[in-house]
């Protein structure tokens, strides 16, 4: 398993990348505060996202920023209320995935670590069986013997009691939900993603591994 939040890009690369469906139909949604044809903010007072940006028959059409409720932003071109063009998603954690999107739903791209490593679909050689090495030791070197570097980031985040480091937040097993760094909710994590963290992912505490002298 690769040492650093690939799951995260694996979104992007072999699945389809689509844009959530709260946002294809902002008619419903979205409280203009100006004139259309104009560059302005519209506040989405059910989905609680906000977007920035032109609009054309009541619907957004343009270039314009659509901020989801996790911080993440679409910047870029706007058709008929959908993502449409090419645009960025820019993530909270850094990384960001630039497409060309077609009725909300992205056709092609690439995505960005917030370290700058590009993810490539083929001829993936990061951390694979033969190189563990994170991006951060490529760049800068190796530790001297004895010394480990845990993480792409060193020192390494702290993680609160009880939970996990699943890349681009924190996972609390008891609550099943994810928050970023800085505390705030992302996501609530799926039976999948909830065990690929459990099985692959740092914990904030310690586990005696090997043989135990009472058994």
């Amino acid at each position: 398993m690769k040492k650093r939040d690939t799951a995260q890009a694996s979104r992007f690369h072999g699945d389809v990348v689509t844009q959530p469906a709260c946002c294809r139909n902002q008619t419903a949604v979205a409280k203009l505060t100006s004139v259309f044809h104009c560059n302005f903010i519209a506040n989405m007072e059910f989905t609680g996202s906000s977007y920035t940006g032109a609009f054309k028959n009541g619907r957004m059409e343009g270039e314009g920023e659509y901020k989801f409720p996790t911080e993440t932003r679409y910047v870029g071109d706007m058709k008929d209320g959908m993502f449409h063009g090419k645009g960025v998603l820019y993530f909270p954690n850094g990384s960001k995935y630039e497409g060309t999107w077609e009725k909300g739903i992205s056709k092609q791209g690439k995505y960005t670590f917030s370290d700058g490593l590009e993810y490539q679909e083929k001829d993936w050689d990061f951390c694979d069986g033969y190189d563990r090495q994170f991006y951060t030791e490529r760049c800068n070197g190796l530790k001297p013997a004895g010394e480990s570097q845990l993480t792409d980031l060193d020192p390494p985040r702290v993680i609160p009691d009880g939970c996990y480091d699943c890349g681009d937040g924190f996972y609390d097993p008891n609550t099943r939900v994810i928050t970023d760094y800085e505390h705030q909710f992302l996501r609530n994590a799926d039976d999948y993603e909830r065990e690929w963290i459990v099985s692959t992912c740092r914990k904030s505490w310690d586990e005696i591994v090997g043989h135990s002298p009472d058994n």
